[in-house]
């Protein structure tokens, strides 16, 4: 049935219903209220005593029982039992009739438009009876597209011989059925489908492209940025120094404005150092900082409830009410590629489509026609991309308790080459590191470190450098935070000390798990370059494990996260321990790579468990 003829019936008969009810109140109104001729005496039933008479006058009075009325009293009814009609007239039936066929009208038209809906939903999903390519184009660029396909219908006609689908890359990506034309917002969905076994030709380069940006309120946007121009490392900066508290992010799995933040986020890191661990922990710092990682970017802009996050300059560009930052340390675009279906067989339509979406109409949605010559190129391997994606998408922020184990002994002023080429020491890279890893944990952490070596026989096994407690505390004037950065700057391997390593891991695990608590995380991280010896504490390995599995408490795991450094490390005892606690063990053969080890170790705390 047609909808409109639909409903044009469907009121006509409410209208009909409606009328005949209104027909029937105002017949019961006027029968109620015209005066009756005088009823005959009702008969008592059979063997009745005599009852007295009940005086009801016209206008619904009760006399007193036996009481005479004077004669010009108005006229009088005499009764036990009412006639039915000559009762009041019931307005409860007309409030039933009325409901019911209220309630008749508006299923109708509940079911009308269901059906309605329904239809349209089919039309949607099945397409038009002349519709034969269909389109999948990111929300953003989508009315754009659909537009120009308007152009290809026939003059007057609802629909055309083009369907277009609004769509999310990723959703457009793991889906089982592939459109004939895909307009993502990026380049690097193509790259992953084609990993995929799934590809497509672009010809004639993106469509449209939009830097990503920084987006702020003015007052925020000033302690990181100058007018509009900003960078990831000033943010992150601010970010650490807690000049800037509230950062959101979209999910980079699944979401191009994330995928490319974070992949830009890298890149700027990239520039500060020759070191790619401690730029991987200098990136890291934001993520860990992050108050919302999976963010939904249309409820960004829209609540402005988070002070600081990327979008993309085209979505941003009708807000006035936040600032735009460019990013200067790495400018990076969507880009949105016009990309047909290898096994389509409308490709000439499809060509058609393309030549329809007129730069002038990209311009006017808010998309730049060209690429800004400084922005990043994206990698030519997808995994670059997806792997750090990875990486920030399945970090986990939880309240967690963390106790440093750092190897104090002599093998650790070894002197090493680092990654830019200079000659120093495995201790001056660890204390290098350590100043960037401290900057990673968030304020709910709670934080120790010991030191452990044996210089003399008379040493204990490990010295206490931090004590364990939140971060924010004050210890003697300064933050915990402040206080371990102190003590990593003034960390330093002791010559011709042994390595208690068994016993403080022991001693270490052992104290965390005195400290649990209910909802935290408890976690021993170890660094070290070497194995258990040259020290009165040491022990076998399998007497170190069956001690490690009878101290034990299910009830309080305290996993160990073992990072053996340099090719001296013993990776059989760091890899066993790990495995009787469930944690990981992480091998930096180079000693130039410990800030990588330490942000690997970094991220197995955080890991999904």
């Amino acid at each position: 049935m047609d909808g409109n003829l639909g409903a044009i019936l469907l009121w006509g008969v409410a209208g009909l219903a409606a009328l005949l009810l209104l027909i029937w109140v105002v017949a019961g109104v006027v029968h109620a209220r015209r005066k009756p001729s005088e009823p005959p005496a009702p008969t008592p039933p059979p063997g009745a005593p005599p009852r007295p008479h009940r005086v009801i006058t016209e206008s619904g009075t009760l006399a007193p029982a036996g009481s005479l009325l004077r004669p010009d009293a108005e006229p009088q009814r005499y009764s036990w039992d009412e006639p039915r009609s000559h009762r009041r007239f019931s307005r409860w039936p007309v409030a039933f009739a009325t409901v019911a066929v209220l309630a008749a009208v508006a299923g109708g038209m509940t079911w009308l438009q269901r059906d309605r809906d329904a239809a349209a939903d089919r039309q949607s999903a099945e397409g038009c009876p002349d519709t034969i390519l269909r389109v999948a184009a990111a929300p953003e660029i989508a009315p754009v597209i659909e537009a120009a396909a308007r152009k290809l219908a026939p003059e007057g006609a609802t629909c055309g011989p083009v369907y277009v689908g609004a769509e999310e890359p990723s959703t457009v990506g793991s889906g089982v059925q592939k459109p004939d034309v895909w307009i993502p917002s990026s380049s690097a969905w193509l790259d992953l489908a084609a990993a995929g076994g799934t590809t497509y030709d672009t010809k004639g380069g993106p469509l449209a492209r939009s830097p990503i940006v920084i987006a702020a309120p003015a007052k925020t946007a000033a302690r990181f940025a100058k007018k509009d121009k900003t960078s990831w490392a000033a943010l992150i900066d601010s970010v650490s120094k807690q000049r800037v508290k509230d950062v959101a992010m979209p999910d980079p799995q699944h979401n191009t404005v994330g995928m490319l933040s974070v992949y830009a986020v890298q890149a700027a890191m990239n520039k500060t150092t020759p070191d790619d661990g401690i730029a991987q922990l200098r990136a890291l710092t934001l993520r860990s900082r992050l108050t919302d990682a999976n963010a939904d970017p249309s409820v960004l802009l829209r609540d402005h409830a988070t002070e600081v996050f990327p979008t993309t300059e085209q979505q941003l560009a009708k807000d006035t009410d936040l600032t735009t930052l460019y990013p200067q340390d790495a400018m990076i675009e969507a880009d949105y590629p016009y990309a047909i279906s290898r096994t389509t067989k409308q490709r000439d339509l499809a060509n058609k489509l393309r030549a329809a979406i007129t730069t002038k109409s990209l311009t006017a949605a808010g998309f730049r026609a060209e690429a800004d010559p400084r922005a990043l190129k994206l990698p030519d391997d997808p995994s670059r991309l997806t792997r750090t994606a990875q990486q920030w998408s399945q970090y986990r922020t939880f309240p967690f308790q963390v106790l440093l184990l750092v190897d104090g002994s002599g093998s650790m002023n070894q002197k090493v080459t680092d990654k830019g080429g200079r000659v120093t020491t495995k201790a001056t890279l660890l204390r290098e590191s350590g100043a960037n890893a401290n900057t990673l944990f968030g304020d709910d952490t709670s934080i120790g470190m010991w030191y452990f070596s044996s210089p003399t026989p008379e040493s204990t096994p490990h010295v206490e450098a931090v004590p364990l407690g939140p971060l924010t505390d004050d210890i003697n004037g300064k933050s915990r935070r402040e206080v371990m950065g102190a003590a990593m700057a003034a960390y330093k391997a002791v010559d011709d000390a042994g390595t208690p390593l068994y016993r403080t891991v022991l001693d270490g695990v052992d104290s965390m798990r005195s400290k649990a608590k209910e909802g935290t995380m408890n976690i021993v991280i170890v660094l070290t370059d070497g194995q258990d010896e040259e020290s009165d504490f040491t022990m076998t390995q399998q007497a170190f494990l069956d001690q490690l599995q009878k101290d034990a408490d299910p009830r309080k795991p305290v996993p160990v996260i073992a990072v053996g450094l340099g090719q001296d490390a013993d990776m059989n005892a760091l890899n066993a321990m790990a495995k009787a606690t469930g944690g990981q063990a992480i091998s930096a053969t180079n000693p130039a790579d410990v800030a990588s080890a330490i942000a690997q170790a970094f991220l197995a705390a955080h890991a999904p468990r």
